[in-house]
């Protein structure tokens, strides 16, 4: 199930089902005024600002703003402010049958990795992972990010996806398979309960912004664990900030996660165009992916959006 793509005019909601956000705060104005000046009307969520535990909005309230974004026909996209911690928190919430009726664009990062899988696992619509309003729009987004935005949201691009860095052969081969993942940390939130996702057939992208080896390794253990190893096809490892920036790392995650599958073939690409503090492509959650280790290549094989 797609969405339908984005035009210029169109009303943009702005939901914050993860970390709360400040009334005041620069980059959240900065990010809403970027999507303002891109053509979009720009709508908050009633509960975007909501902070009613303390930490975070209630779970209700952030259910609601985004079953109502849904429900809305005049909203034809829902982004989410930034990620966090909490996003799991709406998950029982939710009305699977109201977003299902109407499909739209979902799009966020980092905890919001929780929703891109669950909505999909859920209910079949695909979903993206990209640029959130605060961290991604409100903080000097680049062209590269604009383009992607742009090229998969607007004008329903698909096919290979562009390299914004080099990118790495870690383990040889090439795989197809539907595209599921993001925040490795935020997606084991949704490992042993109903809305994690069937990863037979899959390829499986990753990345993380402040993590270690042995966090690393023992989050791959649970996937194998729990048998994604055996049904998935191929890894893409995206931009890990703290490993990366860091000059006495001697392992990176891909490293680990070559260590941790030994005993497995799937082809392993090391890349830099998704993850946190970095230029993101728009990827989409639920679609037919190809990747090529060897050629260090990814390709969008079905349409995702119409």
């Amino acid at each position: 199930m797609i969405a339908t793509r984005l035009k210029k005019g169109d009303k943009i909601g702005v939901v914050s089902p993860s970390n709360p956000v400040a009334q005041d705060d620069p980059q959240m104005n900065n990010g809403v005024r970027f999507l303002t000046e891109m053509g979009f009307e720009v709508v908050l969520g009633q509960h975007v600002f909501s902070n009613t535990l303390g930490y975070a909005a209630l779970p209700r309230e952030k259910a609601a703003d985004i079953n109502t974004m849904f429900a809305d026909e005049s909203v034809k996209a829902i982004i989410c402010s930034q990620g966090g911690y909490t996003a799991n928190a709406c998950l029982p919430y939710l009305d699977w049958q109201v977003i299902k009726s109407n499909p739209k664009i979902f799009l966020g990062i980092s905890d919001i990795s929780v929703l891109l899988n669950a909505i999909y696992a859920q209910t079949g619509l695909v979903t993206f992972h990209g640029n959130d309003v605060m961290w991604g729009f409100g903080n000097d987004p680049t062209p590269y990010d604009i383009q992607e935005f742009e090229d998969r949201l607007m004008a329903a691009k698909i096919g290979p996806v562009n390299a914004n860095r080099a990118r790495k052969t870690v383990r040889s081969g090439t795989a197809e398979g539907v595209l599921l993942g993001g925040n490795l940390n935020c997606l084991m939130k949704l490992a042993g309960t109903s809305y994690f996702p069937d990863f037979t057939n899959t390829i499986l992208f990753v990345e993380a912004m402040t993590i270690k080896p042995e966090e690393c390794d023992f989050m791959f253990r649970q996937l194998q664990q729990i048998g994604v190893f055996d049904r998935m096809q191929g890894v893409m490892v995206g931009y890990i900030e703290s490993l990366q920036n860091d000059p006495e790392a001697t392992l990176q995650m891909e490293d680990v996660l070559l260590n941790v599958t030994a005993e497995y073939d799937f082809p392993i690409l090391k890349v830099n165009e998704f993850g946190h503090n970095c230029p993101n492509t728009t990827l989409p959650v639920g679609s037919r992916l190809r990747m090529d280790a060897d050629g260090q290549e990814i390709e969008i094989l079905e349409k995702c959006i119409q």
